[in-house]
């Protein structure tokens, strides 16, 4: 068997099952191995039928004297059989699994692993685990028996069989691949052992050690891999060095018209951004800060240098609200200094563009495209730019923001339209540092880990449910005092049959204007809506037309509403500190003091502490890091976070693994081209998107 083969056409059984899979990442054969157990039941105790005792767990091991249909006193129906063993019979007892008498039959062999009860008076085994005894070893009974995630139609049964027979196939396929000196160095175990014990342990120490082994291998190849692409990057590529000290003087005009001043770690991203600039090698950094930090002024001053070298500049976002607010910026920023911007978006026709002229006014054309791409210094867009009718003349500089909701093949169309550009990669997701080291140790980093002066701390309260109707006579003040604005977010569009009591958008909005603020205009926003509908909603809240806008998380990226100064998050528990620390960030862009209302109807302490947290901390990443020792990494971002990709079996929490891991992939990837293996699987992985893309 391949391995590496995918399950999608594998045999009727795999087509039938594939479409529920790929809700569990199982894609190919290879992924069963990987799809670890989150628990084991013990069904390890095998015991005599004359020596169980009520309340025990155990397996119990004999021969079907008996089995059939039976009605109870109410007339439901059971499946009642009698097993005997050397010591005496038990009876067990099914209720409503007719089928079950088409699987085990009298005289079959049998084992099964439940509970011990007392049932009209007797000693029985209710409705438990069971499987006929043939030659192979038990895997559902008599042993630690895996439990694993599941989907809709994929039980955990399901999975062991399959994942019983594909190591049983393939024993001579689990190839050890890391080096003799790694595996004593690191007290692992091999991989074969560590795939069987993972799944069918002996003992639960074994599972342990197996799954140490597999978690030094998930983030030892993500290190690699990072090494490897890094490696390239710069092996492979010539870049094109721009001038500094020949504009300086253009470079130190810009920064005095600044509206602002520049703050210190600001300075140092300009500072480490232009020596890459500078640099043989074509500049590969990913500039982190938080909502508000000033990202957007560090990558215009970047694209201005590039203009006074003759080289264009192209923005990517990943939405038209927040293409928009980056054309407005830069315009505004560079225009001054005959730097031609372009605006194109999805939602523009191909031909028609925003340009700002060199005389510094704003004006809408009908151009054709090679026009404008000819006289264009900067054009900021969406996905459009990708498209096959958007050349450059001489791209120098591709700036790409929340980087990581675009995938490979995105980021290399857009790179291919220059010859070797300078890539700057933005994102205002918190993430914590540990995880940024290791998911893009091929990048080098930059922090905006400071506010711009001036900037007041938004003030964050956690609000009990008893406090609502008070929150709300707040917020009516507040609005009609200081005439502000304010968000109102919901976790979901609509309402759910299975959340029904997590607010949702749209009937939140009913509520709201009917009942709460009748005297306010407010507006409606989610991802449902066309982008025309959302550009209206958005742009009457940002001329005022409305007081509250009633949004999903859909606000989360890119919306500038300066004189919007209450935002107020319900159901925040399903949140991230992270998201939460970014939908926080929609307000406080302006010169008011700003409030963010996080609403709960939780009473669990861990959570309380948790959301409480966003009181006193204001700044992403700590926030991002406290989340990942109080929830996981899996739950950091939410449910609408995209890009942060996840592990299978290790811990991005598990700060010393990350370090040891880092070190001997810094160790052993000079001499990767001695093991034939090691590269072969690297290769493999790579090729599955091991990188965070």
């Amino acid at each position: 068997m391949d391995l590496h083969k995918p399950i999608k056409g594998a045999g009727t059984i795999y087509k039938t099952y594939y479409k529920r899979l790929e809700k569990l990442a199982i894609n190919t054969f290879e992924d069963f191995l990987y799809h670890i157990p989150f628990r084991y039941e013990d069904y390890s105790i095998i015991s005599k039928i004359s020596h169980v005792q009520i309340g025990e767990i155990v397996t119990v091991q004999g021969t079907v004297v008996d089995i059939k249909n039976e009605y109870t006193k109410k007339g439901k129906k059971l499946q009642k059989a009698k097993i005997q063993d050397d010591t005496g019979s038990i009876d067990v007892v099914w209720f409503n699994q007719p089928f079950i008498l088409n699987i085990i039959r009298k005289g079959d062999r049998i084992s099964l692993s439940g509970k011990i009860d007392w049932y009209i008076h007797t000693l029985v085994m209710q409705s438990p685990v069971y499987e006929i005894i043939n030659n192979s070893p038990t895997i559902h009974t008599g042993r630690l028996v895996p439990v694993y995630p599941e989907t809709n139609g994929v039980s955990s049964k399901w999975l062991r069989r399959q994942i019983y027979n594909i190591i049983k196939e393939n024993k001579q396929n689990l190839l050890e691949y890391l080096p003799y000196s790694i595996i004593k160095d690191n007290g692992l175990l091999g991989l074969k052992e560590s795939i069987e014990q993972i799944h069918f342990p002996n003992t639960l120490e074994d599972s342990i050690k197996s799954k140490q082994r597999l978690e030094f291998d998930e983030l030892f190849f993500l290190q690699l891999a990072a090494m490897k692409r890094r490696f390239e990057w710069e092996k492979k590529l010539i870049g094109h060095p721009l001038s500094i000290s020949k504009f300086k003087k253009n470079i130190e005009e810009f920064w005095a018209n600044l509206p602002f001043t520049l703050t210190n770690a600001q300075k140092k991203a300009v500072r480490e951004i232009f020596t890459d600039l500078a640099g043989k090698k074509p500049m590969n950094r990913l500039l982190e800060g938080d909502v508000g930090s000033g990202k957007t002024v560090v990558s215009a001053i970047a694209m201005y240098l590039a203009h006074l070298n003759d080289y264009q500049s192209v923005v990517m976002a990943p939405t038209e609200i927040l293409a928009q607010q980056h054309y407005d910026t830069i315009s505004n920023l560079l225009s001054p200094f005959g730097v031609k911007v372009a605006l194109l978006t999805g939602s523009k026709k191909s031909s028609k563009y925003q340009v700002v002229s060199s005389k510094y006014k704003s004006k809408e054309k009908i151009l054709n495209t090679k026009y404008i791409l000819h006289n264009t210094d900067i054009l900021v867009g969406t996905h459009a730019v990708l498209s096959k009718k958007v050349n450059f003349d001489n791209l120098g500089l591709v700036v790409i923001d929340e980087q990581q909701r675009f995938g490979v093949e995105q980021r290399a169309i857009i790179r291919q339209k220059g010859k070797n550009p300078h890539l700057l990669s933005m994102t205002a997701t918190p993430i914590p540092r540990t995880i940024a080291l290791t998911m893009y140790g091929d990048l080098d980093l930059s922090y905006l880990d400071e506010m711009p002066k001036g900037r007041k701390y938004i003030k964050t309260w956690l609000v009990s449910s008893e406090k609502r109707n008070a929150a709300y006579e707040w917020i009516e003040k507040q609005i009609t005092e200081t005439k502000s604005q304010a968000f109102i977010i919901c976790p979901f569009i609509e309402e759910s049959e299975s959340m029904q009591s997590v607010k949702a958008a749209t009937k939140e909005f009913e509520e709201l204007t009917k009942n709460i603020f009748p005297q306010f205009k407010l507006g409606l926003l989610h991802g449902k809506l066309k982008a025309k509908e959302k550009g209206k909603v958005l742009q009457d809240f940002r001329d005022k037309k409305s007081d509250i806008l009633v949004a999903t998380p859909v606000v989360e990226v890119g919306i500038d509403i300066p004189n919007a100064t209450i935002i107020l998050i319900e159901a925040s528990e399903r949140f991230g500190l992270a998201q939460l620390h970014q939908l926080r960030g929609r307000v406080g862009r302006g010169e008011k003091q700003s409030y963010c209302l996080l609403f709960t109807e939780s009473s669990n302490e861990q959570t309380l502490k948790r959301l409480k947290a966003m009181e006193t901390m204001h700044v992403g990443a700590e926030l991002a890091e406290l989340d990942l020792r109080l929830r996981g990494p899996g739950e950091i971002y939410g449910t609408t976070q995209h890009g942060i990709r996840q592990l299978k079996v290790a811990s991005f929490s598990d700060f010393a693994l990350i370090e040891k891991t880092k070190k001997t992939a810094e160790k052993i990837f000079p001499k990767l081209s001695e093991y034939p293996l090691l590269q072969e699987k690297l290769k493999n992985i790579t090729i599955k998107n091991i990188s965070p893309d």
